[in-house]
């Protein structure tokens, strides 16, 4: 497979332009310490809550009239199922999308609020049953990270990062789950800015990205692992072979943060940086504000890749 290039990245950044929020990049200064310096790029302030409408977004998009015709399929927790429910009410386009039973239930009812036709799976058919029914109803798959478009549309966080980023950037921060965030927007900012350094984030409940990377092998993790994570969008056994390839070329280290972390994290973005972030969307500031010492760098940003939690959890976070 061959890696997204600018022209892919810019292509893709026409495509979603007025489906896609341009996120600001913002400014911390409650969250300085020592000379350090952090920035955030708020994607759950997406119409869709997270940073996967940019690729779905670019996927269907780029479907032809009788790809459109047929509707897609696609599996998701979350939030991979909202943006491509999305992004086939905006087209026109059928989309069926399978979830396993434990996705949050606020993101099931915002996929089917979208229009979509939504199949509950436990966690080990998440993956199997959306070939199942391409196979049956002639239905385009559209993968959560491993393809070219979702790549280079994710990518866009990369992009607008390299173009509103201050002078002193010198480290991004991405979580990692199946790769495709990490992976278009490494690429970009690579691309663009080649100094800056990009350090993936995930839990150490499921740090198969790490694993993978350091032994330079993609590596799975059982489900029943990955699943002990709060972080639900993360839960992924393994980045995409896609994914993995772009990770490898142009991401400079992973590193893990435990689960105490995470809740501190959505805890204090909505306490002083006045942001709903799940707990996904609270790795990669989390690694700033708790693992300074393996990170390295004075600037930083920070991608809080989205917002949607249960207000429930975000209620009992917030008591602790």
């Amino acid at each position: 497979m061959s890696l997204v290039d600018l022209e892919d990245l810019r292509a893709a950044q026409r495509r979603i332009a007025g489906t896609a929020v341009r996120t600001p990049l913002l400014p911390c200064p409650w969250a300085a310490e020592g000379g350090r310096r952090l920035w955030l790029k708020p994607e759950s302030l997406q119409p869709t809550g997270a940073f996967k409408i940019r690729g779905a977004m670019n996927r269907l998009a780029a479907l032809t009239d009788e790809e459109r015709a047929r509707g897609v399929v696609a599996q998701s927790s979350g939030n991979h199922a909202q943006a491509v429910a999305y992004a086939a009410q905006r087209l026109g386009i059928k989309a069926v999308i399978v979830m396993p039973d434990t996705s949050p239930a606020v993101k099931i009812e915002n996929t089917r609020s979208f229009g979509a036709e939504v199949v509950i799976v436990t966690a080990e058919e998440r993956d199997t049953v959306p070939a199942e029914l391409a196979a049956e109803h002639g239905y385009v798959w559209v993968p959560p990270y491993d393809d070219p478009y979702i790549v280079a549309g994710q990518g866009t966080v990369g992009l607008e990062i390299a173009e509103d980023a201050p002078d002193e950037l010198d480290t991004v921060l991405v979580p990692v789950s199946g790769g495709g965030l990490i992976s278009g927007t490494a690429a970009a900012l690579k691309l663009a800015c080649p100094g800056v350094r990009v350090v993936g984030v995930e839990p150490e409940l499921a740090a198969d990205a790490q694993q993978s990377l350091r032994a330079g092998v993609r590596t799975a993790w059982p489900v029943a692992d990955t699943y002990r994570t709060i972080a639900d969008g993360l839960r992924t056994p393994s980045v995409g072979v896609l994914p993995f390839e772009h990770i490898t070329a142009y991401v400079d280290d992973i590193v893990t943060v435990s689960e105490d972390e995470i809740r501190a994290t959505v805890a204090l973005l909505a306490r002083r940086g006045r942001l709903v972030a799940e707990p996904s969307g609270a790795v990669a500031p989390a690694a700033y504000f708790h693992r300074a010492g393996e990170l390295g760098g004075r600037v930083f940003a920070a991608v809080v890749s989205g917002g949607n939690l249960d207000p429930a959890l975000l209620a009992g976070l917030l008591a602790t």
